[in-house]
């Protein structure tokens, strides 16, 4: 059926009951729950990348807790968690050397026993072909772009699969107005800093009364390494150098099968210095002994960057507005010590699920789905999250050695007695901790030697990514005046450093004042400008469908 007009522009409408913006492990797994309880259920999924799995990073080891639940037979169905963790290893580094944590000092939470080392975006892809077996409609390709509301303001859908758009905002020969997929209930699961979400939960007040959100930035590179340095199902996590005792952040390092290692770094994004260039940080910590003895003989094979929702217990929002409700990353429900978020995720997007289905077949629509957040409240994803809600704020307010000492204390009270110590708070949100360039000294990064450690265009080339040049650029400044006004001479401009893949630039030229220079076609997607910015002057939007990175494996 036809859509209504608006600004002349008139689109094609299909409705579902259940309309699903994201394709990574909460949709699919909400998709997969709907279809189990009704097949008669109409239900998409809207994925923004050329394929599902596309723009799906992750470390990753997965608990498989969730999916016992959902897929309870799928060893036999051939899931690709082919790699069982063997052996965990916890490091605190040093410029040189490494302490190892005895594991029998780490609260039962932190422990990997049953869980495998993945690669999460073909987890997905193989959620997908069960969603799809069930009846389920997946559209990769289609960026969800615009919120859709009824009359009473509640969330009917979304338009999505806008096209051929040039840069001055004209239609072009190959422009597509796009759909409306309107639902009885929307389930946004977009993953960290939707650009939906972040609309809803400001336009419903979901956010109010909770602490605010947290973030870091996680990067990560694929290396295919000797034989002889392989160790299937070997995990290994550290803290410490190169961050020092102040800044938050830590690394993983994951072997999987084919002699295949994923290495990770993460940096909080509630770093002070506006000097700190997180993707230097990542290159400089290859070069540890510990890491380096790995890698080297071996050769990269993908890389990729993605924040991280880290505030946990005290930040997540209201979960239900009038039509749908956020699921996994979205509302942010990422175990920060344990580095896990999909088994939460995969277990948040079922609940909504079941909530959803039962609300159909009552006969509503359009309503709020206040059942969902009673039965998160209810769930052992709530018990997951509270066990550990004040290691990122301890780890904050008091530093590598106190906090995470202070934390592992609270874990373990709250393993053996059920409580800890009270409830910490955040405090300010991560674009709001930035000090001033003036009060910092420039940091001195050794240069990328093209072996163990690269320069950053180089590795984006390995993240597959592509955007079409004659497009409106998707990265949107709130006033284009505030980096070079405000936030050079205050901040020296940290976007040139934050963004782990070069979009930003002030370009300085002979006789010429300052330009800020966005590179767009460069973005992989991460979200930590939209985070990051003191600011708070750049708002990440979708482009068009299919684009930003393709990853392989990862």
């Amino acid at each position: 059926m036809k859509g209504k007009t608006l600004n002349d522009v008139v689109r094609e409408q299909m409705e579902y009951d259940v309309v699903i913006v994201g394709a990574g492990p909460a949709g699919l797994a909400a998709a997969i729950r709907v279809k189990q309880l009704s097949l008669e259920t109409t239900v998409c999924v809207l994925e923004k990348g050329s394929e599902v799995g596309a723009h799906i990073l992750s470390g990753a080891v997965v608990d498989p807790i969730a999916l016992n639940e959902l897929i309870p037979d799928w060893k036999e169905k051939g899931a690709p968690l082919l790699t069982e963790v063997t052996e965990d290893r916890f490091y605190v580094l040093g410029p040189r050397g490494a302490l190892r944590v005895p594991n029998f000092l780490m609260p039962p939470l932190m422990s990997n026993h049953g869980n495998y080392a993945v690669s999460l975006g073909n987890v997905c892809r193989w959620l997908a072909q069960q969603a799809e077996a069930l009846g389920v409609e997946i559209y990769p390709g289609f960026a969800a772009s615009e919120v859709l509301y009824r009359e009473d303001g509640s969330v009917q859908g979304v338009v999505a699969g806008v096209m051929g758009i040039s840069k001055t905002g004209e239609k072009k020969p190959d422009y597509q107005p796009g759909m409306e997929l309107c639902g009885k209930y929307v389930l946004i699961a977009e993953g960290v800093r939707g650009s939906l979400a972040r609309q809803i939960i400001a336009k419903f007040g979901l956010a109010e009364g909770r602490e605010p959100q947290k973030f870091g930035i996680g990067m990560k590179e694929l290396w295919e390494v000797k034989p002889e340095k392989h160790r299937r199902g070997q995990v290994t996590h550290t803290m410490g150098w190169p961050l020092g005792m102040k800044t938050g952040g830590g690394s993983f390092m994951y072997h999987l099968e084919d002699n295949l290692v994923s290495v990770g770094f993460v940096v909080h994004l509630n770093y002070e210095n506006p000097y700190l260039y997180p993707y230097m940080e990542f290159q400089r910590f290859k070069h540890h002994p510990l890491i380096a003895s790995v890698l080297e003989g071996g050769r990269r094979v993908a890389y990729g960057a993605r924040a991280i929702t880290e505030g946990g217990f005290q930040s997540v929002p209201k979960l239900t507005f009038p039509g749908g409700a956020l699921i996994g990353c979205s509302a942010g429900f990422v175990n920060v010590p344990r580095i896990k978020g999909s088994h939460n995720a995969m277990k948040t997007g079922m609940m909504a699920a079941e909530v959803a289905v039962a609300a159909i077949a009552a006969g509503r629509s359009g309503d709020e789905l206040s059942a969902y957040s009673a039965a998160y409240e209810n769930s052992w994803v709530y018990e997951d999250l509270k066990k550990v809600k004040n290691v990122k704020p301890m780890w904050s307010k008091l530093g590598l050695a106190g906090g995470v000492a202070l934390g592992a204390i609270d874990m373990w009270m709250n393993t053996l007695f059920g409580f800890g110590l009270g409830t910490w708070k955040h405090g300010k949100p991560d674009h709001a901790a930035t000090g001033k360039a003036a009060d910092f000294k420039p940091i001195d990064y050794p240069k990328p030697d093209g072996v163990i450690s690269f320069d950053r265009l180089t590795n984006v080339a390995f993240s597959n990514t592509a955007h079409e040049e004659d497009e409106p650029v998707h990265l949107q400044l709130i006033n284009p005046e505030i980096p070079i006004a405000v936030n050079l001479p205050l901040y020296d401009e940290p976007a040139q450093r934050y963004c782990p893949a070069g979009v930003y630039e002030v370009v300085h030229q002979e006789g010429q004042p300052p330009r800020f220079q966005i590179n767009h076609q460069n973005c992989v997607h991460c979200k930590t400008c939209d985070i990051k910015d003191p600011s708070q002057n750049i708002v990440w939007t979708v482009p068009q469908g299919g684009e930003g990175p393709n990853y392989p494996n990862m």
